[in-house]
């Protein structure tokens, strides 16, 4: 026999097609509620910035900003979890944890990504692009907060409400005060909504070692997060009063409240499924405030 006779069957190499597949799971554009949960911020703050008539280039350029620094932090933070994913049941079939991707695919993704986000940027003002350099920052460091602290939501909170600053930033050219609220109070929504996605985790996460809110608010977890929820809407309810906002953007805030009131009834067994419906439904909540701002601001011209 020669080696001419010996069939090797050669491991058959994906197509670009099956590439873009992966990649598409990986940046998670197949569930765009981190979008969603991302836009909807930089919205509220693009509308109150701008008096109802935020310049249309600017938006655009934030809205793409969203999508793609969204997806650059859903591959770092996949990086950031390749050890750990596949021993989550939510998780295991992400590219990292199966191999259809590699670490450094994940980190090739992330940093060109960042480089079309901070592309975009370089159209705006200089202070609103040395703002993104935080945002950057940000959107690196959350993913391994998870190790170290168990309010890792804290930082996603903050790399979610960082467009609240720069959206100022780049239609005024400053950040008023009302500004920081807002910004504080889009880092308590993550809070809220971040915790109920990881009640959908806490017996995979006790099990692997990563922190969270929901593991360190325990059994308190629903009160937590309804007083959150409480907070929240008070301070946009204060926003409101301070600029003038009326009927149509007090609306907004019922129904988010109402929705909110819903999300407590999902998670009332801490039931996981239950759990990542109320975390969905918080894109409904956003767009709600976001619904009774814009209609506010239409009805006075």
């Amino acid at each position: 026999m020669s080696f001419s006779d010996i069939n090797i069957e050669r491991p058959r190499l994906p197509s670009w097609r099956e590439r873009l597949q992966t990649y598409v799971v990986l940046v998670r554009l197949h569930r765009p509620i981190g979008i969603f949960l991302l836009m909807w911020p930089a919205l509220w703050a693009l509308w109150l910035a701008g008096d109802g008539h935020p310049p249309w280039f600017v938006v655009l350029i934030f809205v793409l900003g969203v999508v793609l620094m969204r997806s650059a932090g859903c591959a770092i933070n996949d990086f950031a979890d390749r050890k750990v994913d596949g021993h989550v049941a939510r998780t295991r079939q992400r590219p990292l944890a199966t191999g259809e991707a590699t670490p450094t695919e994940a980190l090739a993704v992330f940093v060109v990504l960042s480089l079309l986000s901070f592309g975009l940027v370089l159209q705006l003002n200089w202070q609103t692009v040395a703002l993104s350099v935080v945002a950057l920052l940000l959107t690196f460091i959350y993913p391994f907060m998870k190790r170290f602290t168990h309010v890792p939501q804290l930082f996603l909170g903050a790399a979610f409400g960082w467009a609240i600053p720069m959206a100022f930033m780049a239609v005024t050219g400053q950040i008023p005060v009302y500004a920081w609220i807002l910004f504080i109070a889009a880092l308590v929504w993550a809070l809220v909504y971040d915790t109920q996605y990881a009640m959908v985790d806490r017996e995979d996460d006790l099990k692997v070692g990563i922190k969270s809110t929901a593991i360190l608010f325990g059994l308190w977890d629903r009160l937590v997060i309804g007083l959150l929820q409480i907070l929240m809407l008070g301070m946009l309810f204060g926003i409101g009063l301070h600029v003038g906002l009326g009927g149509w953007f007090n609306a907004g805030l019922t129904v988010a409240a109402g929705l909110g009131v819903y999300q407590q009834v999902l998670i009332r067994d801490r039931e996981p499924r239950a759990c990542f419906e109320a975390f969905l439904n918080n894109n409904f909540f956003g767009m709600a405030i976001f619904v009774g701002l814009l209609l506010d601001y239409a009805v006075r011209g």
